[in-house]
């Protein structure tokens, strides 16, 4: 009989059923993976579709409550939703968290949510949520700075002042902030004359040497003269588009003569041949036109903390909220005015 099962005592037939085994397991193993991603993924998927139109308060409430997600994973959806600019769906599942989750993140909850409303736009609502925190939380510099961030873009400077004091408690550098809500302060009052303006900012300037756009900018539509006087030569390339915008009626010539950024920039506009050619590109270019093209210099502006891009020069940066982080970009384009200029003149 012992000779029927000879083969089950052959150590090549215990190999190949070992790996015959090994085989099994795995392949149903492997199977058994896709068919859970697959249900996993069509689990996903149906709670994903609940999000493409934003669900009642009722249902949000529901859905939070229930537990099918985690509150971490909550907030996650409504960061999602924050960076995408769906701010109405964030801020739907930030109010709902607050509601229904736990006490132990609700700080950060508010506090994400009054971003939220900020980014949105809804200012006094962002201004409650803010305070609100600092009610039970005064040392929060993060909701100082948004506080002050809200007041600023409500204009009420003011208060965005006295949110400095909390601030240099906490031993943070507020000169930069503080001057800048100051030359905002004078350039908003209604009560201050023109020329006590240009003397005020003047101040400031020299007492800190920064935001010289923002001060340098309403000097010279102000005064030409005084801002003529005044003018810091190191930050003329910052100045770069104030100074091009200038009148031609209004040039100081005996101090562009000295300079030699303003004699390149200048000589590239045609008011001036004081210059043959430049190290700037752009102003390289244009001095060798000599008029002879149609063309001028346009700008554009990035911020050297996040590298944002604007067309419009910006004191305080909208993406990271840098202040007098703003370096100016060159480029060549074509003179629309000139075209127009020319365009009335030949109707006459």
């Amino acid at each position: 009989m012992d000779l029927f099962f000879i083969e089950f005592r052959d150590p090549l037939f215990s190999i190949i059923v070992f790996f015959a085994i090994i085989f099994i397991i795995t392949f149903f193993s492997y199977w058994w993976g896709r068919y859970r991603r697959t249900q996993d993924s069509k689990h996903l998927d149906r709670f994903l579709r609940q999000f493409k139109a934003l669900p009642s308060k009722d249902e949000l409430q529901v859905l939070i409550s229930s537990g099918e997600l985690s509150e971490k994973s909550w907030l996650l959806l409504a960061n999602a939703y924050y960076k995408n600019g769906e701010y109405e769906k964030s801020i739907e599942i930030y109010n709902e968290i607050l509601n229904v989750g736990s006490r132990s993140n609700a700080k950060e909850t508010m506090f994400l949510l009054g971003k939220t409303y900020f980014k949105a736009g809804f200012l006094e609502r962002s201004k409650q949520i803010f305070l609100e925190i600092l009610k039970s939380s005064p040392r929060t510099p993060q909701a100082l700075h948004y506080l002050l961030l809200v007041y600023e873009y409500m204009r009420d400077y003011n208060s965005a002042l006295e949110v400095l004091e909390p601030l240099d408690e906490l031993e943070e550098d507020i000169a930069l902030e503080k001057a800048y809500l100051q030359v905002l302060q004078i350039l908003s009052s209604a009560d201050i004359e023109e020329s006590e303006k240009v003397s005020a900012l003047l101040a400031i300037y020299e007492e800190h040497h920064l935001l010289a756009y923002l001060i340098f900018e309403y000097l010279f539509r102000a005064d030409a003269a005084r801002a003529w006087e005044n003018l810091d030569l190191s930050k003329c390339e910052e100045l770069t588009e104030v100074l091009w915008r200038c009148e031609r009626k209004v040039l100081n010539l005996d101090i562009i003569s000295k300079n030699a950024f303003l004699r390149e920039l200048y000589s590239a506009r045609g008011d001036v041949t004081l210059a043959k050619s430049s190290s700037v590109f752009e102003l390289d270019i244009l001095i060798h036109l000599a008029g002879k093209a149609n063309a001028t210099l346009s700008f554009e502006y990035i911020c050297s903390e996040c590298k944002s891009v604007s067309p419009f020069a910006f004191s305080r940066c909208s993406a990271c909220h840098a202040i007098d982080s703003a370096t100016v970009e060159l480029s060549l384009s074509k003179d629309y005015a000139k075209d127009f200029g020319e365009e009335n003149n030949s109707f006459q």
